[in-house]
């Protein structure tokens, strides 16, 4: 079964995307340990779901509109 080029590439990114978003919560958890969220502990967290949320819809946009 061969896989087109783009399908990899999208894949790649969305790898790489879900990667870096599951980084970023296994790193602040590591900070936090097992304390109780702080207030900036918790605007780091939003921070992560919001940077995530604009990282992949910049990844969908580059995708979408990539020439073949």
């Amino acid at each position: 079964m061969l896989i087109e080029r783009d399908t990899v590439v999208e894949a790649a990114v969305t790898l790489a995307a879900v990667a870096l978003f599951i980084g970023i919560i296994v790193v602040g958890d590591e900070i936090i340990g097992a304390q109780a969220f702080t207030l900036q502990e918790g605007y780091t967290v939003i921070g992560a779901i919001v940077a995530f949320v604009l990282v992949m819809a910049g990844a969908g946009f580059f995708l979408s509109t990539k020439q073949d």
